[in-house]
């Protein structure tokens, strides 16, 4: 992989951010579903965010459902940030994540998500998951729409393989990736590769494996003790030197959490750190 060279990216290449974003889905009640317990404490996190510096946000429509977009749209100005979301995945009362890509369905929660952010379009606007029952190429046609018609600034894919990048490719311009990725959990490194080659953000979720690097933890610890650092901000930097194009989000309802995340743009490891924690 290419050395990181700035702590910046364009995505689109016109919306620069820091590669270090923020995560909203943990703003919400138990399971990802309604209200966080204490909504004034979620805002004061959100203020906190963009106070630490962090200039790009990821939510989307089934978080909450909508209580992620809707905190975000009332507490932050448009220009506070580059905000990213989805739509291409139901909920239903039990917490399941159900794919739907229906292009109708994709056009009307744009629209939700728009009045929720409180905004005039999407930054960047994500189809959250293939959908199996909806030609693949159908839901990003409304994606492609969706931005001709200036709703959206940007389209960016979820979930997808080298493949299916390509295929949305051929139909709009894509900004962004995200799929699961991190040290641990490297099984999308060609997705990685073909973004890098692409000028493509690729933004990795679950980039500390939500507190679980498995084999990894132990090399983490030890690299974390050498720099007087967290095992989070060695995963975070770790992520942020790998490739010059990956934007980690991790996501907290913690300020202590999220200052600790911010913090690990700050460690800047070796090569032979790097390469321990390739192993």
């Amino acid at each position: 992989m290419v050395e990181n060279e700035s702590d910046t990216f364009d995505i689109g290449g016109e919306l620069a951010v820091r590669r270090l974003g923020y995560g909203a889905m943990r703003l919400t009640g138990e399971g990802i579903i309604g209200r966080p317990d204490d909504e004034e404490a979620a805002r004061e996190l959100l203020r906190r965010v963009v106070e630490t510096g962090v200039d790009f946000l990821d939510t989307a429509d089934s978080y909450g459902p909508g209580v992620s977009e809707r905190l975000v749209g009332e507490t932050l100005d448009p220009d506070d940030a580059v905000v990213a979301t989805k739509a291409g995945l139901l909920r239903n009362r039990e917490g399941d994540w159900i794919p739907h890509g229906d292009p109708d369905y994709v056009r009307n929660q744009a629209l939700a998500s728009i009045d929720r952010l409180r905004t005039d379009s999407i930054d960047l606007y994500q189809f959250h998951r293939p959908d199996p029952d909806t030609p693949f190429a159908e839901s990003v046609h409304a994606f492609a729409e969706l931005k001709d018609e200036g709703l959206v600034d940007h389209v960016g894919l979820s979930n997808v393989s080298v493949d299916r990048l390509d295929e949305a490719r051929d139909i709009v311009e894509i900004a962004t990736v995200q799929n699961e990725y991190n040290v641990g959990n490297r099984e999308h490194e060609d997705v990685l590769e073909a973004c890098e080659q692409a000028g493509i953000g690729f933004i990795p979720y679950f980039p500390i494996g939500a507190g679980d690097l498995g084999e990894k933890a132990d090399a983490l610890a030890a690299v974390a003790e050498d720099r007087d650092a967290t095992p989070r901000q060695v995963a975070l930097a770790w992520l942020l030197q790998h490739s010059p194009v990956t934007l980690p989000i991790p996501g907290t309802a913690s300020i202590e959490h999220l200052e600790e995340n911010v913090g690990a743009s700050a460690v800047e490891l070796s090569d032979e750190e790097m390469a321990r924690l390739d192993e």
